[in-house]
């Protein structure tokens, strides 16, 4: 896409400090924020469509894309320093909670590392990751998927629309304009983490499956146990009788929901680095 072409197909528009770029269709709003990171730009960007022809989520499976839902990815210029960028996840989980509830969304959980879910099904998925960016900085890029008209069916994991949930048709702008005020504002707590202690206790508040049986799947095999919570960088805790294992990333299944819910994260490709907190 040319520069004149670009142009004719976004709205520019913004709130508080960040700028907002709306296409009509891209083919992954991340992988045009990578671009724009990787040719020089400032950062506090979202980048939103509304509709895309590639979207991604783990292990590089196809996002699907229709019309009616959000899809909106914000770029961040060194947010932090590169060893706690992972926790930028939980703080777009939090602020996504949040916003869903500004609109009148009640009872959505928080499913490790992640997702968005009611009564066990997936409203939303994240997906951070970061990016080399010119002079050595660091760029990291999150994306939203909501359901909020329609939701994917045949997936291995049970899937619902925000629209079904609250009773009432509701806009991606009008989710994009709560999400990035909470968004922004979750950013300040964290503080480029130094308030981290304080996002990963409001995380916890909304977490999916606390306390109950999970099971747990890397390339270390499958393990179940007790969901005990998180370590202090946001590491899941698997509690199995008298030992107490700390994991990192993996595919999680919350059982006592559904045995069809979890999502392997991806690996890495050769210049982005995808962290545990993923669509």
């Amino acid at each position: 896409m040319n520069a004149s072409e670009r142009a004719a197909e976004v709205l520019g528009s913004s709130f508080d400090n960040w700028r907002i770029e709306r296409h009509a269709k891209l083919g992954s709003t991340s992988d045009e924020a990578r671009r724009r990171a990787q040719a020089g730009d400032p950062g506090q960007l979202w980048i939103t469509a509304a509709e895309q022809t590639a979207g991604r989520g783990r292990q590089g499976r196809v996002w699907r894309s229709p019309p009616g839902n959000l899809y909106a990815s914000a770029l961040i210029i060194d947010p932090c320093e590169t060893e706690v960028a992972p926790q930028i996840g939980f703080v777009a989980g939090v602020a996504l909670r949040r916003a869903v509830a500004d609109l009148g969304g009640d009872d959505f959980a928080l499913k490790w590392p992640n997702d968005l879910v009611h009564d066990g099904a997936k409203v939303a998925g994240l997906l951070v990751e970061g990016v080399p960016a010119p002079n050595g900085r660091l760029a990291a890029i999150v994306g939203f998927g909501v359901n909020l008209a329609s939701s994917p069916e045949g997936l291995a994991y049970p899937t619902n629309c925000l629209d079904r949930i609250i009773g009432r048709s509701m806009a991606p702008i009008a989710l994009l304009d709560r999400l990035g005020r909470r968004f922004d504002e979750a950013l300040a707590t964290w503080a480029r983490g130094a308030g981290f202690a304080t996002i990963r206790a409001d995380w916890l508040a909304s977490a999916a499956g606390i306390g109950g049986p999970i099971r747990v799947a890397d390339p270390r095999g499958a393990r179940e146990g007790v969901f005990a919570g998180l370590d202090a960088r946001g590491r899941l805790l698997l509690e199995m009788g008298d030992k107490t294992e700390i994991v990192e990333s993996a595919d999680l299944t919350l059982m006592s929901l559904s045995p069809r819910l979890g999502d392997p994260s991806p690996p890495p490709g050769p210049s982005t680095k995808a962290y545990p907190h993923e669509r």
